[in-house]
């Protein structure tokens, strides 16, 4: 079997799966269709329709796209069964029903961001930095009946430096996912679509703490400053640039507002007051944690534009968090 011998539909949306894309593409591996969300609608009346960045470069390449509101239709079904695939590649996309992943002679694999079977669920970049990590990765696995539960082809490591936060490893993962895309799919193609692959029970020791990764909420992304420094730290940076973590303050006048913080530096000085306690000194911001000062280093109120903390700071003299 060759390249073009393998017939290809790949199913992604945001910019995370275009890499993967334009690799199987720009390899000249035989994509017969994209898979992709329909076109949001965008503006302050929702009066544009905007199509996925996946869409966008798949047209580009003259590629044909599928853009289903439900995944069980059968129009789509049908559709989909008419370009005779012999292997589905998913990076970035909904939750396929058995009708669609068991389609392709050889199967449906997904690129997930991490290594399976830790930070299974819709966030695992943003999650394996807010709890720490120093290490992530990408895996690649075929689809069954549950998320992120499938039979794993392949795996490759990330490390996460302490400084980095999530646009640093999603950039990372990106390019590494669209590598072990291929490798897999190079696999398939030696194997005559067949490829060695590992049950994910087999890979859980005894004693082992799976970390998830759920959808990340508004709510999800509120700082608690009665946490150590070090875990705020990587809470602010597991969130940055998108979608941010934020805090109530409360400034000399009364006035409630929402301020987002992107970026924090660990002092090692020891808080000797009330968790969410904000010190202003010598053009820099401090909040209490548990254990020592953090200092605030890039922030943002709400509906101002993002700065420094040294310019927030500049001629305010009192300023509160809102418990």
């Amino acid at each position: 079997m060759t390249k073009k011998d393998l017939r290809i539909i790949f199913m992604g949306t945001p910019e995370f799966a275009v890499e993967t894309l334009r690799a199987l593409v720009e390899a000249d591996y035989n994509v017969v269709a994209v898979v992709t969300q329909p076109d949001k609608p965008v503006g302050r009346h929702h009066e544009t329709l905007q199509p996925s960045a996946v869409k966008q470069y798949a047209m580009s390449k003259g590629l044909p796209v599928l853009q289903p509101e439900k995944m069980k239709d059968p129009v789509f079904v049908e559709e989909l069964r008419s370009f005779e695939a012999d292997l589905q590649i998913v990076v970035a996309f909904r939750m396929l029903p058995e009708i669609v992943w068991n389609m392709p002679r050889y199967g449906t694999f997904n690129v997930h961001a991490a290594l399976l079977p830790q930070y299974r669920g819709a966030a695992p970049i943003n999650w394996a930095v807010i709890n720490g990590e120093k290490q992530t990765g990408v895996t690649t696995f075929f689809l069954d009946h549950d998320i992120d539960t499938g039979r794993i082809i392949m795996q490759e490591p990330f490390e996460i430096n302490d400084d980095y936060n999530v646009e640093d490893v999603y950039n990372g993962l990106m390019k590494l996912g669209a590598e072990i895309a291929l490798m897999t799919t190079d696999r398939i193609i030696e194997g005559n679509g067949h490829v060695p692959s590992l049950p994910q029970d087999e890979m859980i020791a005894t004693g082992d703490v799976l970390h998830h990764a759920p959808k990340i909420f508004k709510e999800t992304c509120r700082i608690d400053w009665n946490m150590p420094a070090k875990n705020i730290y990587d809470f602010v940076r597991g969130l940055s640039p998108c979608p941010g973590a934020w805090t109530n303050i409360i400034s000399a006048d009364g006035k409630d507002t929402v301020l987002k913080i992107y970026k924090t530096s660990k002092t090692g000085m020891k808080s000797t007051s009330p968790c969410g306690t904000v010190l202003m000194e010598k053009g820099c911001m401090y909040v209490c944690t548990a254990d020592e000062l953090l200092k605030i280093d890039i922030l943002q109120l709400s509906g101002k534009k993002r700065m420094n903390a040294s310019d927030f700071c500049n001629g305010r003299k009192e300023l509160r968090i809102k418990s």
